[in-house]
């Protein structure tokens, strides 16, 4: 079944709920309400919240299973890793999406309401540092130059700045919000310490504003997840990085074997032990773990190497176990 590319990618995060919905709708979903565990029999409703960026990736697999089980609506909802955690430990979810491991903050809050989980590394991606598809002086750029721009009191604003070779071009930057893990993640690799970043660029939760701001500026620079790059592709270019070893382009080999460093990440969703009372949770967390390969395909995705999916399944396993506890 293909996924179209606004599901892959939407473009805001109430029309990537809608976009379930209505698949879920084409299907004929149902009210809410376990079913027996058997194909269509299954009905009932399935939260998901958390990353923008991994929400592609459980869009498709909602998309996927609802194809074969039309009385279940899965909705996925996007208010960034942090938000999504907050939301999972209130109880509000039955799954929570996220781009980067769940903080000992979180962790302590999910411990005080009872909220037991397990964390599943189902895709991997790498952070893509964009630029207009009209900027024709700069293919690659280091570690140090990207800390020279990005770091906290950096007072760099135009290219030249960065290389004297650059030409006299305004610097225009884009880039995730603070209440994203993309957020954390870039500023840990780049900055060398989570959080750490300057403050005067232009910060949001959905990166397809970071996507208009990029190919709307020559002098424009934004980062984000691969997929959303490989989407948007006819309006921008994605830098090569030198991590120490030469410039990488970011692409499937690179991020699965590490070569693209230091932006290449595993994804993540957490699944709630207490939310596989209901049969068709349960069914789609299955799913999910069956058709890793498959849903990160379609969602544009590096699918994971065979380390990682012995390691997804052990944690299938091991949340089976806590549900039975």
């Amino acid at each position: 079944m293909n996924i179209s590319p606004s599901l892959r990618r939407a473009k805001a995060p109430l029309a990537l709920t809608a976009a379930v919905l209505l698949a879920a709708s084409a299907c004929g979903g149902a009210d809410a309400g376990s079913g027996d565990g058997s194909g269509d029999k299954l009905a009932g409703n399935i939260k998901v919240d958390g990353s923008s960026t991994v929400a592609p990736l459980s869009t498709a697999a909602a998309q996927l299973f609802q194809a074969e089980n039309s009385g279940v609506k899965v909705t996925v909802g996007t208010s960034g890793t942090g938000g999504g955690f907050e939301k999972f430990c209130a109880g509000e979810t039955d799954i929570s999406d996220a781009s980067r491991p769940i903080k000992d903050e979180e962790k302590a809050l999910c411990d005080k309401e009872g909220i037991k989980y397990e964390e599943f590394t189902v895709a991997n991606d790498g952070l893509s540092v964009v630029v207009s598809k009209d900027n024709d002086f700069v293919d690659c750029l280091t570690v140090d130059q990207l800390k020279k721009i990005w770091e906290p009191g950096s007072k760099v604003n135009n290219w030249n700045q960065v290389d004297p070779k650059f030409p006299n071009q305004k610097l225009e930057l884009f880039g995730a919000g603070t209440d994203s893990g993309t957020f954390d993640y870039f500023t840990d690799a780049i900055n060398g310490e989570e959080g750490a970043s300057r403050t005067d660029y232009s910060p949001s939760e959905d990166d397809n504003v970071t996507v208009q701001g990029v190919s709307g500026s020559k002098g424009g620079m934004g980062y984000f997840g691969l997929s959303y790059f490989e989407e948007n592709k006819d309006k921008l270019k994605a830098l090569e990085i030198d991590g120490g070893d030469g410039c990488v382009a970011p692409g499937v080999e690179t991020v699965q074997d590490g070569s693209y460093k230091p932006l290449s990440r595993p994804l993540f969703i957490y699944p709630k032990a207490t939310s596989l009372d209901k049969a068709e949770v349960e069914a789609f967390v299955e799913f999910y773990v069956e058709n890793h390969a498959d849903i990160a395909e379609k969602a544009q995705f590096v699918p994971l190497n065979s380390e990682q999916e012995t390691e997804l399944k052990k944690a299938l396993e091991d949340l089976k176990a806590q549900h039975k506890s």
